[in-house]
């Protein structure tokens, strides 16, 4: 039965659809409506502003081991409906359900973590160059937390935020993806029943991009938001950061990526293989880490090429329910958007990996395809071999099942390769050469290295996060995000009785630098 989904501003319903509505569809099974979502508009999201605004105080006036027990409870009621909230995301977005497992997962362990940080936000005592004189440094909440999420993450990318938002004092308006509605809402409600979470802590908007963006502009220009935190396309990254610059706010900016990986000629080529099919083609290549482009040497690049192929070849696709690499596309945009993408195969490119190119059909089938292909949105895996560094599918990050492949003859142009195209997310090498490693973490842009691994896959408590088209730098995950979430404070206490200047009525010991031994 089809769920409905709606806003909810200060522990509310919002009633009515001044946004209009959608039918949310399981895009892996298109005949099953998995929500009926009524979207809200600007004005929603201003309203839930101004109800977080108003919550604020007192929720940071809860001393903060307690926000931290409430962050652990959360964890455990995610735990004890791990199963559930995966499989309302692989209904929703056609996740493969071993992936959104893993992804509830990371609820849990992000949980984990920061239940312990309600009794870790240090500050420091600092010594005065002064006597009587006491300095201190406090972390103090933001305040109020615009949250806007993408949906081929729906559940454990929006932890990312709210828990350290919420531990830290901060109150939240958070925004995902229309098209990930339901899933989205199940996390709401883990969240607020887990937490014991007052009205208007946490608020849910739904609504789509540009009502987004006008309540987001209105809400910043009514003083209601202190933070934003944005996870999404690299051009709509670049509008929310110059909104918030304009207000003198550096927004939390967690963006896509073009994400390389090199192999190198002391390469494990079937470990290089194996991490290639799993972060090219796993989620159907719609993560922000996906793999983009493999930089291959000249003396592996065929025997590279051929196992990557077979590989791809054999995978398991289809059915997300089902044991497969990956299935259908997260919705009907990306779906034709991809298309776009499969257009910028040129006469000079030679594709491998699938009995064919595009969508999968009865005319246009897949060998091995698990399930029924007519029954959703799903594509052939496709390897572009011959890639240029001034092609498109070089230079722009492509969301879906293509990975591209070039060549490299010295590792110095395998470095240049590497960062041409101008992202900054995650990188990957495969070598057993110490001094390869050394040298491409050192000359590497990206915010994320991984050494005979994947260009995907992130652990809770190390920093997540990108640079150039990726991001603005900032990090997310770990003891680094507090600092998206926090403000550092001051304060100096003179308990002298009298005026002590600073620079000027400071003692000063007279030395003797003329004496020589």
């Amino acid at each position: 039965m089809a769920r409905s989904v709606a806003s909810i501003v200060a522990g509310h319903p919002v009633a009515g659809a001044p946004g209009g509505t959608v039918q949310r569809r399981n895009p892996g099974r298109t005949a099953d409506l998995v929500a009926e979502v009524s979207l809200g508009d600007a004005s929603t999201f201003v309203g839930a502003a101004k109800a977080a605004k108003t919550a604020q105080r007192a929720w940071a006036d809860v001393p903060a081991p307690v926000r931290g027990s409430a962050i652990g409870k959360i964890g455990r009621l995610v735990e004890a409906n791990k199963d559930r909230l995966a499989r309302i995301v692989t209904e929703e977005i056609g996740k493969p359900l071993a992936e959104a497992l893993g992804e509830v997962q990371e609820i849990i362990d992000t949980c984990d973590f920061f239940l312990g940080e309600g009794r870790r936000l240090y500050g420091q005592t600092v010594p005065s160059e002064m006597p009587d004189k006491q300095l201190f440094t406090f972390r103090n909440p933001m305040g109020t937390v615009a949250v806007i999420t993408a949906g081929n993450f729906p559940v454990a990318v929006p932890a990312w935020y709210l828990v350290p938002a919420l531990v830290t004092g901060n109150t939240v308006v958070w925004k995902p993806a229309e098209y990930a509605a339901a899933s989205a809402r199940a996390l709401f409600e883990l969240f607020v029943h887990g937490g014991g979470l007052p009205d208007g802590v946490l608020n849910l908007v739904l609504a789509d991009g540009e009502q987004t963006y006008a309540g987001l502009e209105a809400s910043l220009d009514a003083g209601l938001i202190d933070k934003v935190g944005f996870t999404g396309s690299t051009h709509v990254g670049q509008k929310i950061g110059a909104l918030c610059g304009s207000h003198l706010q550096t927004p939390c900016l967690e963006l896509g990526g073009k994400n390389p990986q090199v192999v190198t000629p002391s390469a494990n080529l079937d470990l290089a293989v194996e991490g290639a099919l799993f972060s090219g083609f796993g989620t159907a290549g719609q993560r922000c880490t996906s793999l983009g482009t493999l930089i291959v040497h000249e003396s592996v690049h065929e025997d590279f090429l051929a196992r990557f192929d077979t590989a791809s070849r054999t995978a398991r696709i289809g059915d997300a329910f089902e044991d497969v690499l990956y299935g259908p596309m997260l919705d009907e945009r990306f779906a034709r958007r991809y298309e776009t993408f499969l257009g910028w195969i040129k006469d000079h490119h030679r594709t491998y990996g699938s009995d064919g190119v595009g969508r999968i059909t009865a005319d246009n089938p897949r060998k091995g395809f698990v399930g029924d292909p007519e029954a959703g949105m799903f594509y052939h895996p496709v390897i572009v071999d011959e890639v240029r560094r001034d092609d498109d599918l070089f230079l722009t990050e492509t969301f879906g099942p293509i990975v591209g492949v070039t060549t490299y003859h010295h590792f110095d142009e395998a470095l240049d390769l590497a960062n041409a195209h101008g992202y900054g997310l995650s990188a990957a090498i495969y070598t057993t050469d110490p001094h390869e490693v050394w040298t491409f973490r050192r000359g590497i842009s990206a915010g994320m290295v991984s050494v005979n691994n994947t260009t995907s896959g992130a652990e809770a408590h190390l920093p997540f996060g990108g640079n150039g088209k990726s991001g603005n730098g900032s990090r997310q995950s770990g003891q680094w995000v507090l600092d998206q979430f926090t403000r550092w404070q001051s304060m100096n206490w003179d308990h002298s009785g009298r005026l002590q200047k600073a620079q000027m009525d400071v003692a000063v010991l007279e030395p003797d630098l003329s004496f020589r031994l």
